[in-house]
């Protein structure tokens, strides 16, 4: 069963904003249900509305509760920019297959915002642009060559020049890709949202309960769970996050530890159209507003699990994103009113795995979600309802796990 990780620390800034609450009952006898979801954050959430969407009788677990593991640790720059630069994914995947994935992260940012608008969820949801700056990893002429990439995969990228930048932005960088219709939103706010739809449609929440043995067969998956009873589903979906379970293959697949900082409202001092920035830099920084006007920063990820060394180096931490951000921005107060650490799942591709488990056909799991992990979870919503209700969606292979 998965590997217990304290996977945030410290106060994320979501904490300044009321979100729903989401009731889960104690599981107190055996169940059965068309599907179980493993995960009530954010995926387990998107799982949910859509399989219940689709008129399936849904249960959902967690060891925790609702929206008390990572999700409450994302930034949720909702952003159909991978994580990996274009030009870059095509020398590792291919050219056609590096094209499709970008497209389908842009076609997923467009389904959520249009999810969002349908069910009447109130998460902040504000359309933005996205600038991705130059740094110690792309120069401003790798930066033209992205860009032209993007616009031949038909997605849309204008390079900038320092010049412009700096009119513009008010940043002085000597390139940057501008990018238009991301998302920025509440994160909580939006999984509340989204279970809150599911429960509405009779789905059922059950929590702390934590899943300890899983035995599949043609027609059914069973669970054990810690609490005594089992549960018995036509399919299982696992959205545990960065707490891999056992069954899932976890080749490619490595956690992260990464860190943030929120400083109080300012919004009088938010650059032009609150575009969100990545820089092409190891380590890579990102910054974001909120809707009254917060600053967040991000970044300087490091490769290692230890939650312990983790947490105490979050001080040290925030006061080099601060420092950071102050050069972006040398007019924002950068005083940290919040500082967190949290851990992620990465891959070399920065592409989620998606998918029916070999040999395990009623067994379907999401991993690796980098900094897309919203976008991702939008993806994995769509793949895996369309392989329990029988359909093929054509980027099925795209994703899969691989054997």
């Amino acid at each position: 069963m998965p590997r217990k990780l304290d996977l945030r620390s410290g106060t994320p800034v979501w904490s300044a904003y009321r979100s729903p609450f989401v009731p889960a009952g104690r599981l107190v006898r055996d169940i059965k249900t068309d599907v179980l979801i493993v995960g009530m954050g954010i995926s387990g959430a998107m799982m949910a509305e859509a399989l219940t969407r689709d008129g399936l009788s849904v249960a959902c677990i967690d060891r925790r509760g609702p929206m008390e593991g990572s999700t409450s640790a994302t930034t949720a720059l909702v952003q159909f920019e991978i994580d990996q630069p274009l030009v870059k994914l095509s020398r590792i995947v291919g050219v056609e297959a590096a094209r499709q994935a970008w497209r389908r992260s842009r076609l997923a940012v467009f389904n959520l915002r249009g999810r969002i608008a349908e069910l009447g969820i109130r998460c902040s949801a504000a359309s933005t642009p996205s600038l991705y700056l130059a740094g110690t990893v792309l120069s401003a002429s790798d930066l033209q060559k992205e860009a032209k990439a993007r616009r031949h995969a038909g997605v849309g990228a204008s390079y900038l020049t320092r010049e412009t930048l700096r009119a513009d932005f008010g940043i002085d960088r000597t390139g940057a890709i501008l990018s238009h219709d991301n998302l920025a939103l509440d994160p909580r706010k939006l999984t509340s949202g989204l279970l809150l739809e599911a429960l509405t449609r009779k789905a059922r929440f059950y929590a702390p309960v934590e899943a300890i043995s899983i035995e599949d067969s043609r027609l059914t998956v069973t669970v054990a769970t810690n609490q005594g009873p089992t549960i018995r589903a036509r399919h299982l979906v696992l959205t545990t996050g960065y707490e891999i379970l056992d069954v899932v293959p976890t080749v490619g697949h490595s956690v992260v530890s990464t860190w943030a900082i929120a400083t109080g409202p300012q919004p009088r001092k938010i650059w032009p159209g609150a575009a969100m920035l990545w820089e092409a830099s190891d380590p890579y920084l990102y910054i974001r507003a909120t809707a009254d006007g917060r600053v967040i920063c991000g970044g300087e990820d490091e490769d290692f699990v230890d939650e312990q060394k983790r947490n105490a180096l979050t001080p040290k931490k925030a006061t080099i994103l601060a420092k950071k951000l102050g050069r972006i921005f040398p007019h924002v107060d950068t005083e940290v009113e919040f500082a967190w650490s949290g851990s992620f799942g990465s891959t070399c591709t920065g592409l989620p795995t998606i998918g029916t488990l070999s040999g395990h056909p009623r067994v379907h799991a999401v991993m690796g979600y980098g900094g897309n992990g919203i976008v991702f979870s939008q993806i994995a919503s769509e793949l895996v309802s369309a392989s329990i209700a029988g359909s093929y969606d054509t980027d099925t292979d795209l994703f899969a796990f691989k054997t």
